[in-house]
């Protein structure tokens, strides 16, 4: 039992860090905590219609080899995780007058991954790896944050729908706050699904290229955050 809480702490600690770490950045117009609560659980549940509609597609993978770890990735991972989570955020909070700036779309879209990414991590290191820590630390280190990350992603692209000044507009960056999280979150598991050497010698590179990319669009957004409430005028670019 006392191994089975040592690797059940592992399993949580990396999204309770993140967690922290992007609810104070919004520091300047918290979210109310119930709202970001309401997200994660609901993120969880998602977990259900996931498993579900996982195994359905995952029936549907006629293919071999290298094209079968492309479905696997892209449709069967990345498609059916990141149209859940952001339905969360759609269902949820995406009309709610608690959503008045652009750094929300990245809080709850960040919650709502964390939710999900609390269950899964607790599935693999409890029931499919409970006699191996190893495999805690090593989705603590990558599969964790970049749930994080696709949720950066995908809120950054949310708060561009909801605040942009035309219909078409709003549309278009809908669709985008869905498929460029799955593209990234595909790549993301084919590099590991599909074996091939080259591609693992990306791995790592590709990992520092969502932490680099995903954190300006978070300072972005922060920025813009700070200089709101804080009346901090903008930078004016050098001429």
């Amino acid at each position: 039992m006392l191994f089975d809480l040592r690797i059940l702490v592992i399993a949580l600690t990396p999204v309770i860090a993140l967690g922290l770490a992007v609810y104070y950045t919004d520091r300047f117009d918290k979210e109310p905590l119930h709202l970001l609560i309401k997200v994660f659980i609901l993120g969880a549940l998602a977990v259900i219609p996931i498993v579900l509609f996982e195994k359905f597609l995952t029936s549907l993978n006629i293919f071999a080899g290298v094209a079968a770890a492309f479905f696997n990735a892209f449709v069967v991972a990345g498609l059916t995780e990141e149209f859940f989570k952001r339905a969360v955020v759609l269902r949820t909070v995406y009309r709610n007058p608690a959503f008045n700036e652009k750094l929300d779309g990245i809080v709850y879209a960040v919650f709502a991954a964390l939710g999900f990414a609390t269950v899964e991590n607790i599935m693999y290191v409890l029931v499919n790896f409970s006699a191996n820590p190893y495999v805690g630390l090593s989705r603590g280190i990558f599969s964790v944050p970049t749930h994080v990350l696709l949720g950066v992603t995908m809120g950054y692209y949310l708060s561009l729908a909801k605040f942009s000044n035309h219909p078409h507009l709003e549309r278009a960056y809908l669709r985008k706050s869905l498929y460029v999280p799955i593209l990234l979150h595909g790549f993301f598991d084919f590099i590991l699904m599909s074996e091939i050497p080259i591609l693992l010698t990306l791995f790592l590179p590709y990992i520092i290229y969502l932490w680099t990319v995903n954190l300006r669009k978070l300072n972005r957004y922060y920025k813009e955050s700070r200089e709101k409430y804080q009346k901090i005028p903008a930078r004016q670019p050098a001429e």
